[in-house]
């Protein structure tokens, strides 16, 4: 509702009031604010809580925001109101139980001077403290002994995956995916399971280095008393750890699942051809560049940052460089760049209605166009959404389809060859290759369609041909066979006259798939469903295409642990395109624990030291090698071994 605090009444403050449907409401507070002392050309942040209080509440001579709500709200009938009311629209603390959830009555038994709630605000780590040093009467120790073993057993576990500093009452929905995946393992840990498998996808997902530690010994734990466990797993310690490798290839796609090696990793032969393995032996580096980009006097300053755990830290971030933010899990690293930085930068360059986290300024010394979070979000709602169609390409493929002799005999144009409107596509299925049968009670189900067996076209458009495949094989290709099936070798039946502006569309194409394959997505399907990809894989296809756009605009880009899924020569390969990107003249800034990464940046900003409470501070910032010179500093501590290899 006041966007901008340091606006003043008289200047557009109270935002709601702005439109001129309500105008009216600012001009009666305009007339009677000196009946009530309060200031129309002083900032709304200098105001005194008693004259805040009088702008909330409203007065018998104009009406408070509160009660301007409290009438909106009865009007929600309308679509025009709802609407307007879903921009001031937010989750509030409950004035009855203030947050706690629980009636009065419930607060009435305390444990050590604690009630519930109490214990549910403290910290995993504050909150096992607790529970060790509770002392209890003997007859209190009969009956709590096992309920106190469970406690503590569990408590015990969360701290040892690195989750100490997570408050008992922490929404779930509010979790990383790493901090989901411990929490679910702590689960499993604490029921003390013996003769079960354990299968772990991805378990170093969102972990620091020292973490990684951490959790290794768990893993080793479980084994030791009877369990079987079985990781999908791409991080070096983790598999330098285990005790048996099963390792698939040696590519991706139609190109892998073959077992390229099986066996413990102390006895791998020199001659195996797994780029695993090429990796862990030091065949194959990622290498730090040779030279560092100098830090330019381009940058973005904030000042005071300090939402959540953040303690009012001031930080610059050079411009058309490539920077890390690192520092243990917990330590501030999201709510800096994804809550303050992306929504400060997004509310100074235009209009933006998101969270922003708390800061006191923002300065951009320097140029940007923009800002874009490339976060692992999915990329499609529709199996109508591919790759091919995300990065612009699939509008070229459909030009090459309409230029052939026998579309044109038909009049086909390239609309005819698209699944999202109306023509050349399956009425029956719509273009999607199934049909959703709703189970009304149980989950929906989804059967391949009748009319073009999964296919998605008509028969006629499938009688199209273009080097002997239609549209339907070749949405079937791969990104890496596509590359070679578009070259510009043009059969008889496509015309002489068009063959400049077919060239031109293989281009394009080429150019396209270029980008995709240079991510690492060569293995993926051209017509693949967007929805069927894992979240890593939706965020390099975003990369795809932002470099696809070439020169232009500069923007800022904000990734959040884009290795998350990636193997050695994956992340290689991201690498490289974070430099085209920089080259190109954009800006790079990267969330991230892959010390692969981190040791290949220009600028990092470690924060910490630990997580929660005792994280949000600045450890150190600079190159590589100045993070790994500090004593305090837990990515430094880890990553001098890197740099040093």
């Amino acid at each position: 509702m006041i966007p901008d605090k340091k606006k003043t009444i008289n200047e557009g403050t109270i935002a709601p009031w702005n439109s001129p449907a309500y105008s009216g409401l600012l001009e009666e507070l305009q007339s009677t604010a000196s009946k009530y002392h309060l200031p129309l050309d002083t900032p709304f942040n200098k105001l005194t809580k008693d004259q805040i209080n009088v702008i909330m509440e409203g007065t018998k001579d104009f009406w408070g925001i509160k009660e301007f709500f409290e009438k909106l709200e009865k009007k929600k009938y309308k679509m025009h109101v709802r609407v307007f009311l879903s921009k001031y629209r937010a989750y509030t603390v409950c004035t009855e139980c203030n947050g706690s959830r629980l009636n009065p009555s419930a607060h009435c038994v305390k444990v050590y001077q604690h009630t519930i709630s109490d214990i549910c605000r403290m910290t995993i780590d504050e909150a096992y403290d607790l529970f060790l040093g509770l002392k209890l009467t003997r007859f209190e120790t009969d009956v709590a002994r096992l309920i106190l073993l469970e406690i503590k057993k569990r408590l015990g576990y969360m701290v040892k995956v690195g989750l100490g500093y997570l408050t008992l009452n922490r929404m779930t929905r509010t979790l990383s995916g790493g901090e989901a995946q411990r929490v679910n393992l702590t689960t499993s840990l604490g029921a003390s399971l013996v003769n079960t498998l354990y299968i772990l996808d991805e378990p170093s997902i969102g972990l620091h280095a020292r973490d990684t530690k951490r959790l290794i010994k768990i893993l080793k734990e479980l084994r030791d008393i009877g369990n079987t466990v079985l990781v999908v797993e791409h991080d070096r310690e983790i598999i330098q750890s285990c005790d048996s490798l099963i390792d698939l290839g040696p590519g991706a796609g139609d190109n892998g699942g073959v077992i390229v090696y099986m066996g413990r990793t102390t006895d791998i032969p020199d001659n195996n051809r797994s780029l695993t393995v090429q990796y862990l032996g030091g065949k194959k580096k990622i290498a730090p560049p040779f030279l560092r980009r100098e830090r330019s006097f381009e940058n973005i300053t904030i000042k005071g940052a300090s939402e959540n755990n953040l303690k009012s830290i001031d930080i610059r971030f050079p411009l058309k460089t490539f920077t890390c933010v690192t520092g243990v899990s917990g330590s501030g690293k999201s709510t800096l760049i994804q809550d303050t930085l992306y929504g400060a930068i997004k509310r100074k360059i235009g209009a933006y209605h998101g969270f922003v986290g708390k800061h006191k300024k923002i300065t951009i010394h320097g140029h940007i166009d923009n800002v874009i979070l490339v976060d692992q979000s999915p990329i499609g709602r529709t199996p109508r959404s591919n790759p091919v169609t995300y990065v612009k390409v699939f509008d070229s493929i459909r030009k090459i389809f309409a230029s052939t002799r026998e579309a044109e005999l038909y009049d086909l144009t390239p609309g005819s060859f698209s699944f999202n409107v109306k023509g050349g596509r399956c009425d029956h299925c719509e273009g999607c290759g199934y049909i959703k049968v709703d189970m009304q009670f149980l989950a929906d189900i989804y059967v391949t369609c009748d009319q073009c067996q999964g296919k998605r076209f008509r028969k006629d458009i499938l009688q199209i041909y273009y080097k002997q495949k239609n549209i339907c094989e070749v949405l079937d290709m791969t990104v890496s066979d596509a590359m070679e099936f578009f070259t510009p070798r043009f059969p008889h039946s496509v015309s002489t006259r068009k063959q400049t502006s077919l060239t031109r569309s293989l281009s394009e194409i080429k150019k396209g798939l270029q980008y995709l394959d240079d991510t690492g997505l060569g293995y993926l399907k051209l017509g693949q469903a967007a929805t069927t990809l894992s979240g890593g894989e939706a965020q390099r296809l975003k990369l795809a295409m932002h470099m696809a756009r070439g020169k232009g605009e500069e923007m800022l880009f904000i990734f959040d642990e884009p290795t998350t899924g990636l193997h050695f020569d994956d992340i290689r390969k991201l690498l490289d395109c974070f430099q085209k990107l920089i080259s190109n003249g954009h800006s790079i800034i990267v969330i991230e624990h892959n010390l692969d990464v981190i040791k290949c940046a220009d600028y990092i900003i470690d924060l910490g030291p630990e997580g929660g409470d005792k994280g949000g501070y600045v450890v150190g910032c600079g190159t590589p090698g100045d993070i790994a010179k500090l004593k305090n500093s837990y990515t430094g501590k880890y990553l001098k071994k890197y740099l040093s290899s």
